[in-house]
Protein backbone atom coordinates (compact mmCIF):
# COMPACT_ATOMS: atom_id res chain seq x y z
CA UNK A 1 0.00 0.00 0.00
CA UNK A 2 2.95 2.59 1.12
CA UNK A 3 4.47 1.55 -2.25
CA UNK A 4 1.83 2.50 -4.40
CA UNK A 5 0.82 5.58 -2.69
CA UNK A 6 4.66 6.87 -2.96
CA UNK A 7 3.92 5.78 -6.76
CA UNK A 8 0.41 8.13 -7.23
CA UNK A 9 2.39 10.70 -5.60
CA UNK A 10 5.35 10.35 -7.95
CA UNK A 11 3.12 10.51 -11.31
CA UNK A 12 1.36 13.13 -9.83
CA UNK A 13 4.42 15.03 -9.32
CA UNK A 14 6.07 14.37 -13.13
CA UNK A 15 2.28 15.57 -14.81
CA UNK A 16 2.21 18.33 -12.81
CA UNK A 17 6.10 19.70 -13.43
CA UNK A 18 5.65 18.71 -16.82
CA UNK A 19 1.78 20.43 -17.71
CA UNK A 20 3.49 23.28 -15.45
CA UNK A 21 6.36 24.04 -18.23
CA UNK A 22 4.31 23.01 -21.03
CA UNK A 23 3.59 26.62 -22.36
CA UNK A 24 3.57 27.53 -25.77
CA UNK A 25 3.85 31.00 -25.46
CA UNK A 26 7.11 30.12 -23.42
CA UNK A 27 9.21 30.61 -26.78
CA UNK A 28 7.23 33.77 -28.40
CA UNK A 29 5.99 36.29 -25.23
CA UNK A 30 8.95 38.34 -26.52
CA UNK A 31 7.75 38.38 -30.15
CA UNK A 32 3.79 39.13 -28.95
CA UNK A 33 5.42 42.26 -27.28
CA UNK A 34 7.10 43.45 -29.79
CA UNK A 35 4.53 42.75 -32.23
CA UNK A 36 2.38 44.70 -30.42
CA UNK A 37 4.51 47.79 -30.53
CA UNK A 38 6.97 47.35 -27.15
CA UNK A 39 9.94 48.94 -27.37
CA UNK A 40 13.06 47.12 -25.81
CA UNK A 41 13.10 49.50 -22.87
CA UNK A 42 9.65 48.46 -22.07
CA UNK A 43 9.70 44.44 -22.56
CA UNK A 44 13.38 44.85 -20.08
CA UNK A 45 10.74 46.64 -17.84
CA UNK A 46 8.33 43.59 -17.66
CA UNK A 47 11.45 41.58 -16.85
CA UNK A 48 12.12 43.46 -14.28
CA UNK A 49 8.57 44.02 -12.39
CA UNK A 50 7.91 39.84 -13.59
CA UNK A 51 11.34 39.15 -11.10
CA UNK A 52 10.12 41.71 -8.48
CA UNK A 53 7.01 40.08 -7.85
CA UNK A 54 8.30 36.90 -7.06
CA UNK A 55 11.24 38.70 -4.91
CA UNK A 56 8.73 40.22 -2.85
CA UNK A 57 6.46 37.28 -2.59
CA UNK A 58 8.32 34.46 -1.95
CA UNK A 59 9.07 34.20 1.70
CA UNK A 60 5.25 35.68 2.53
CA UNK A 61 3.57 33.04 0.45
CA UNK A 62 5.92 30.13 1.88
CA UNK A 63 4.77 30.80 5.03
CA UNK A 64 1.13 31.04 3.86
CA UNK A 65 1.58 27.40 2.26
CA UNK A 66 2.98 26.47 6.24
CA UNK A 67 0.32 28.20 7.66
CA UNK A 68 -2.95 27.31 5.52
CA UNK A 69 -2.68 24.58 2.71
CA UNK A 70 0.15 23.48 0.03
CA UNK A 71 -1.80 21.70 -2.45
CA UNK A 72 -4.25 25.06 -2.39
CA UNK A 73 -1.44 27.34 -3.15
CA UNK A 74 -0.41 24.61 -6.00
CA UNK A 75 -3.66 24.38 -7.78
CA UNK A 76 -5.05 27.92 -7.07
CA UNK A 77 -1.64 29.44 -8.34
CA UNK A 78 -1.80 27.61 -12.58
CA UNK A 79 -5.67 30.04 -12.20
CA UNK A 80 -3.31 33.01 -12.02
CA UNK A 81 -1.23 32.55 -14.77
CA UNK A 82 -3.98 31.39 -17.40
CA UNK A 83 -5.96 34.42 -16.31
CA UNK A 84 -2.75 36.63 -17.42
CA UNK A 85 -2.23 34.68 -20.65
CA UNK A 86 -5.81 35.77 -21.56
CA UNK A 87 -5.24 39.11 -20.81
CA UNK A 88 -2.18 39.04 -23.04
CA UNK A 89 -3.90 37.61 -25.77
CA UNK A 90 -7.32 39.30 -25.86
CA UNK A 91 -6.21 42.95 -24.40
CA UNK A 92 -2.72 43.02 -25.80
CA UNK A 93 -1.19 46.22 -24.33
CA UNK A 94 1.28 47.30 -22.41
CA UNK A 95 -0.95 47.46 -18.90
CA UNK A 96 -2.14 43.62 -19.32
CA UNK A 97 1.25 42.35 -20.46
CA UNK A 98 2.56 44.04 -16.95
CA UNK A 99 -0.77 42.69 -15.01
CA UNK A 100 0.05 39.01 -16.35
CA UNK A 101 3.73 39.52 -14.93
CA UNK A 102 2.23 40.49 -11.81
CA UNK A 103 0.12 37.27 -12.01
CA UNK A 104 2.59 34.72 -13.56
CA UNK A 105 5.71 36.39 -10.43
CA UNK A 106 2.95 35.50 -7.69
CA UNK A 107 1.88 31.92 -9.29
CA UNK A 108 5.60 31.20 -9.55
CA UNK A 109 6.11 32.41 -5.60
CA UNK A 110 3.09 30.34 -4.79
CA UNK A 111 4.85 27.13 -5.56
CA UNK A 112 8.28 27.73 -4.43
CA UNK A 113 8.61 25.72 -1.04
CA UNK A 114 4.94 24.90 -1.50
CA UNK A 115 5.61 21.62 -3.18
CA UNK A 116 8.92 21.12 -1.86
CA UNK A 117 7.40 21.04 1.41
CA UNK A 118 4.54 18.83 0.06
CA UNK A 119 6.12 16.28 -1.45
CA UNK A 120 9.00 16.16 1.41
CA UNK A 121 6.28 15.63 3.86
CA UNK A 122 4.55 12.98 2.08
CA UNK A 123 7.39 10.59 1.51
CA UNK A 124 8.29 11.27 5.00
CA UNK A 125 4.55 10.05 6.01
CA UNK A 126 5.10 6.96 3.82
CA UNK A 127 8.44 6.03 5.02
CA UNK A 128 9.87 7.04 1.79
CA UNK A 129 11.60 10.21 2.77
CA UNK A 130 14.81 8.98 1.11
CA UNK A 131 13.15 9.13 -2.89
CA UNK A 132 12.99 12.48 -2.11
CA UNK A 133 16.51 13.72 -4.51
CA UNK A 134 15.20 10.84 -7.46
CA UNK A 135 11.37 12.10 -7.27
CA UNK A 136 12.36 15.37 -7.58
CA UNK A 137 15.15 15.02 -10.02
CA UNK A 138 12.87 13.18 -12.24
CA UNK A 139 10.46 15.92 -11.81
CA UNK A 140 12.94 18.82 -13.02
CA UNK A 141 13.72 16.23 -15.83
CA UNK A 142 10.01 16.02 -16.86
CA UNK A 143 9.70 19.80 -16.69
CA UNK A 144 12.26 20.66 -19.29
CA UNK A 145 10.64 17.74 -21.56
CA UNK A 146 8.00 20.03 -21.40
CA UNK A 147 9.45 22.77 -22.37
CA UNK A 148 11.14 21.37 -25.22
CA UNK A 149 7.87 20.00 -26.47
CA UNK A 150 6.19 23.05 -26.04
CA UNK A 151 9.31 24.63 -28.01
CA UNK A 152 8.59 22.28 -30.27
CA UNK A 153 5.07 22.87 -30.61
CA UNK A 154 5.01 26.49 -31.05
CA UNK A 155 5.80 27.16 -34.43
CA UNK A 156 3.00 24.40 -35.96
CA UNK A 157 0.60 26.21 -33.69
CA UNK A 158 0.90 29.92 -34.42
CA UNK A 159 0.77 29.22 -37.84
CA UNK A 160 -2.22 27.48 -37.54
CA UNK A 161 -3.64 29.83 -35.45
CA UNK A 162 -1.48 32.86 -34.64
CA UNK A 163 -1.12 34.09 -31.16
CA UNK A 164 -5.03 33.40 -30.03
CA UNK A 165 -4.42 29.20 -30.66
CA UNK A 166 -0.64 29.81 -28.93
CA UNK A 167 -2.36 31.55 -25.98
CA UNK A 168 -5.04 29.23 -25.66
CA UNK A 169 -2.92 26.13 -25.63
CA UNK A 170 -0.70 27.86 -22.78
CA UNK A 171 -3.93 28.22 -20.71
CA UNK A 172 -5.55 25.25 -21.51
CA UNK A 173 -1.62 23.82 -19.93
CA UNK A 174 -2.53 25.80 -17.12
CA UNK A 175 -5.89 24.40 -16.05
CA UNK A 176 -4.56 21.21 -16.55
CA UNK A 177 -2.17 22.09 -13.96
CA UNK A 178 -4.19 22.84 -11.44
CA UNK A 179 -6.28 20.62 -12.24
CA UNK A 180 -3.62 17.68 -11.84
CA UNK A 181 -2.52 19.33 -8.09
CA UNK A 182 -5.79 18.86 -6.88
CA UNK A 183 -4.26 14.89 -7.22
CA UNK A 184 -1.82 15.77 -4.55
CA UNK A 185 -2.58 14.38 -1.19
CA UNK A 186 -1.91 16.33 1.80
CA UNK A 187 -2.02 14.59 5.29
CA UNK A 188 -0.86 17.51 7.74
CA UNK A 189 -1.87 18.48 11.11
CA UNK A 190 -1.85 14.19 12.22
CA UNK A 191 1.82 14.04 13.19
CA UNK A 192 2.61 17.84 14.21
CA UNK A 193 0.51 20.93 14.44
CA UNK A 194 1.98 23.67 12.35
CA UNK A 195 1.75 27.54 13.81
CA UNK A 196 -1.92 29.46 14.10
CA UNK A 197 -1.26 32.00 11.87
CA UNK A 198 0.67 32.73 9.41
CA UNK A 199 2.68 35.95 10.95
CA UNK A 200 3.59 32.91 13.73
CA UNK A 201 4.65 30.71 11.00
CA UNK A 202 6.93 33.30 9.13
CA UNK A 203 8.33 33.91 12.51
CA UNK A 204 9.31 30.20 13.15
CA UNK A 205 11.17 29.84 10.50
CA UNK A 206 13.02 32.74 10.26
CA UNK A 207 14.00 32.23 13.95
CA UNK A 208 14.86 28.29 12.56
CA UNK A 209 17.07 29.90 9.62
CA UNK A 210 18.72 32.03 12.11
CA UNK A 211 19.34 29.72 15.07
CA UNK A 212 20.82 26.12 13.43
CA UNK A 213 23.95 26.48 11.48
CA UNK A 214 23.20 23.47 9.75
CA UNK A 215 19.75 24.68 8.47
CA UNK A 216 21.27 28.10 7.88
CA UNK A 217 24.38 26.76 5.87
CA UNK A 218 22.01 24.06 3.52
CA UNK A 219 19.82 26.99 2.81
CA UNK A 220 22.99 29.18 1.61
CA UNK A 221 23.88 26.28 -0.79
CA UNK A 222 20.58 26.47 -2.83
CA UNK A 223 21.10 29.95 -4.29
CA UNK A 224 24.60 29.45 -4.54
CA UNK A 225 24.27 26.08 -6.40
CA UNK A 226 21.32 27.16 -8.55
CA UNK A 227 21.33 30.75 -9.20
CA UNK A 228 24.38 31.14 -11.51
CA UNK A 229 23.95 28.37 -14.30
CA UNK A 230 20.20 29.11 -13.74
CA UNK A 231 20.69 32.58 -15.05
CA UNK A 232 23.55 31.62 -17.70
CA UNK A 233 20.73 29.57 -19.60
CA UNK A 234 19.10 32.77 -20.64
CA UNK A 235 21.75 33.17 -22.70
CA UNK A 236 23.03 30.13 -24.19
CA UNK A 237 21.48 31.23 -27.18
CA UNK A 238 23.91 34.02 -27.33
CA UNK A 239 27.01 31.52 -26.60
CA UNK A 240 25.67 28.94 -29.27
CA UNK A 241 26.05 32.07 -31.74
CA UNK A 242 29.33 33.10 -30.63
CA UNK A 243 30.99 29.79 -31.48
CA UNK A 244 30.26 30.03 -35.23
CA UNK A 245 27.18 27.97 -35.08
CA UNK A 246 24.48 28.99 -38.38
CA UNK A 247 20.91 29.76 -36.94
CA UNK A 248 19.50 26.89 -38.32
CA UNK A 249 21.75 24.39 -36.74
CA UNK A 250 21.40 26.42 -33.12
CA UNK A 251 18.02 24.95 -31.80
CA UNK A 252 19.86 21.78 -32.01
CA UNK A 253 22.69 22.66 -29.87
CA UNK A 254 19.77 23.86 -27.37
CA UNK A 255 18.43 20.42 -27.62
CA UNK A 256 22.14 19.49 -26.61
CA UNK A 257 22.13 21.62 -23.30
CA UNK A 258 18.79 20.62 -22.41
CA UNK A 259 19.60 17.15 -23.01
CA UNK A 260 22.49 17.53 -20.49
CA UNK A 261 20.41 19.08 -17.85
CA UNK A 262 17.92 16.58 -18.18
CA UNK A 263 20.50 13.33 -17.39
CA UNK A 264 21.29 15.49 -14.61
CA UNK A 265 17.83 15.24 -13.55
CA UNK A 266 17.57 11.80 -13.91
CA UNK A 267 20.53 11.45 -11.67
CA UNK A 268 19.77 12.27 -8.70
CA UNK A 269 18.39 9.00 -7.30
CA UNK A 270 21.79 6.91 -8.23
CA UNK A 271 23.84 10.34 -6.66
CA UNK A 272 21.17 11.10 -3.85
CA UNK A 273 23.97 9.75 -0.84
CA UNK A 274 26.52 12.02 -2.13
CA UNK A 275 27.62 14.05 0.59
CA UNK A 276 29.85 17.02 1.21
CA UNK A 277 32.67 16.07 -0.55
CA UNK A 278 31.47 14.04 -3.70
CA UNK A 279 29.10 17.16 -3.71
CA UNK A 280 32.00 19.25 -3.76
CA UNK A 281 33.45 17.25 -6.67
CA UNK A 282 30.66 17.70 -8.79
CA UNK A 283 30.50 21.18 -8.71
CA UNK A 284 34.18 21.41 -9.55
CA UNK A 285 33.74 19.04 -12.08
CA UNK A 286 30.76 20.32 -13.60
CA UNK A 287 32.81 24.67 -13.60
CA UNK A 288 35.77 22.99 -15.03
CA UNK A 289 33.75 21.26 -18.26
CA UNK A 290 31.82 24.71 -18.60
CA UNK A 291 34.94 27.15 -18.35
CA UNK A 292 36.55 24.86 -20.73
CA UNK A 293 33.33 24.32 -23.00
CA UNK A 294 33.20 27.80 -22.64
CA UNK A 295 36.59 28.65 -23.86
CA UNK A 296 36.99 26.54 -26.54
CA UNK A 297 34.90 29.55 -28.80
CA UNK A 298 33.88 26.49 -31.22
CA UNK A 299 30.87 24.54 -31.37
CA UNK A 300 33.08 21.25 -29.96
CA UNK A 301 33.10 22.82 -26.85
CA UNK A 302 29.04 22.64 -26.33
CA UNK A 303 29.00 18.77 -25.35
CA UNK A 304 31.26 20.22 -22.68
CA UNK A 305 28.76 23.04 -21.52
CA UNK A 306 25.77 20.14 -21.62
CA UNK A 307 28.13 18.07 -19.31
CA UNK A 308 28.30 20.98 -16.90
CA UNK A 309 24.57 21.91 -16.85
CA UNK A 310 23.75 18.08 -16.21
CA UNK A 311 26.53 18.40 -13.65
CA UNK A 312 24.41 21.78 -12.12
CA UNK A 313 21.22 20.52 -12.23
CA UNK A 314 22.31 17.26 -10.38
CA UNK A 315 23.51 19.52 -7.58
CA UNK A 316 20.54 21.51 -7.66
CA UNK A 317 18.23 18.62 -6.47
CA UNK A 318 21.10 17.58 -4.17
CA UNK A 319 21.56 20.56 -2.11
CA UNK A 320 17.50 21.06 -1.73
CA UNK A 321 17.40 17.20 -0.34
CA UNK A 322 20.46 18.35 1.78
CA UNK A 323 17.90 21.50 3.06
CA UNK A 324 14.96 19.47 3.08
CA UNK A 325 16.44 16.61 5.26
CA UNK A 326 17.33 19.41 7.74
CA UNK A 327 13.62 20.89 8.36
CA UNK A 328 10.78 19.72 10.04
CA UNK A 329 7.73 19.96 9.01
CA UNK A 330 6.44 22.50 10.31
CA UNK A 331 7.84 25.50 8.76
CA UNK A 332 9.94 23.71 5.96
CA UNK A 333 8.15 25.90 2.85
CA UNK A 334 9.01 29.31 4.78
CA UNK A 335 12.76 27.89 4.63
CA UNK A 336 12.51 26.75 1.40
CA UNK A 337 10.90 29.84 0.12
CA UNK A 338 14.01 31.57 2.09
CA UNK A 339 16.11 29.95 -0.46
CA UNK A 340 14.26 30.43 -3.32
CA UNK A 341 14.49 33.55 -2.32
CA UNK A 342 18.55 33.89 -2.13
CA UNK A 343 18.21 32.28 -5.32
CA UNK A 344 16.24 35.09 -6.64
CA UNK A 345 18.47 37.29 -5.79
CA UNK A 346 21.67 35.78 -6.62
CA UNK A 347 20.44 35.25 -10.22
CA UNK A 348 19.28 39.17 -10.59
CA UNK A 349 22.99 40.11 -9.55
CA UNK A 350 24.32 37.26 -11.87
CA UNK A 351 22.30 39.50 -14.94
CA UNK A 352 23.98 42.43 -13.86
CA UNK A 353 27.64 40.78 -13.45
CA UNK A 354 26.86 39.06 -17.14
CA UNK A 355 25.92 42.45 -18.69
CA UNK A 356 29.16 44.13 -17.22
CA UNK A 357 31.44 41.15 -18.45
CA UNK A 358 30.15 41.14 -22.05
CA UNK A 359 31.03 45.09 -22.32
CA UNK A 360 34.31 44.27 -21.79
CA UNK A 361 34.94 40.57 -22.64
CA UNK A 362 32.55 38.13 -25.36
CA UNK A 363 30.16 35.64 -24.63
CA UNK A 364 32.39 32.41 -23.76
CA UNK A 365 34.68 34.43 -21.89
CA UNK A 366 31.66 35.92 -19.83
CA UNK A 367 30.56 32.61 -18.98
CA UNK A 368 33.91 30.84 -18.21
CA UNK A 369 34.26 33.82 -15.41
CA UNK A 370 31.08 33.17 -14.04
CA UNK A 371 32.12 29.07 -13.63
CA UNK A 372 34.88 30.36 -11.16
CA UNK A 373 32.24 31.02 -8.15
CA UNK A 374 31.32 27.69 -8.54
CA UNK A 375 35.07 26.56 -7.18
CA UNK A 376 34.57 28.32 -4.21
CA UNK A 377 31.36 26.77 -2.86
CA UNK A 378 33.07 23.02 -3.72
CA UNK A 379 36.29 24.84 -1.52
CA UNK A 380 33.58 26.34 1.47
CA UNK A 381 32.20 22.62 1.12
CA UNK A 382 35.47 20.49 1.50
CA UNK A 383 36.54 23.37 4.60
CA UNK A 384 33.34 22.61 6.37
CA UNK A 385 34.01 19.06 7.00
CA UNK A 386 35.85 19.23 9.80
CA UNK A 387 32.86 21.79 11.65
CA UNK A 388 30.25 19.46 10.51
CA UNK A 389 31.88 16.48 12.27
CA UNK A 390 32.61 18.39 15.43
Amino acid sequence: MTHSRAHRLALTLYAYAFLDDFVLLYPLYALLFADNGLSVGEISSLFALWSATGVLLEVPSGAWADAVSRRLLLWFGPLLTAAGFTLWVLYPAYWSFALGFILWGTRGALASGALEALIHDELDRLGAADRYARLMGRARAAGLLGVMAATALAGPVFDAGGYPAVGAASVLACLLTATVATRFPENRGNDSEPPESWSATLRCGLATARAHHRVRAALLLVPAVTAIWGALEEYTPLLISATGVPEAVAPFYLLLLGAGATAGGLLAGPAARLRSRGLAALLATAALSLATGAAAHTPAGLPLVAVAFGGFQLATVLADARLQRRLDDATRATVTSLAGLGTDVTTIAVYGTYAALTTQTDHAMAFTALATPYLLTAALLLHGLPRSRA
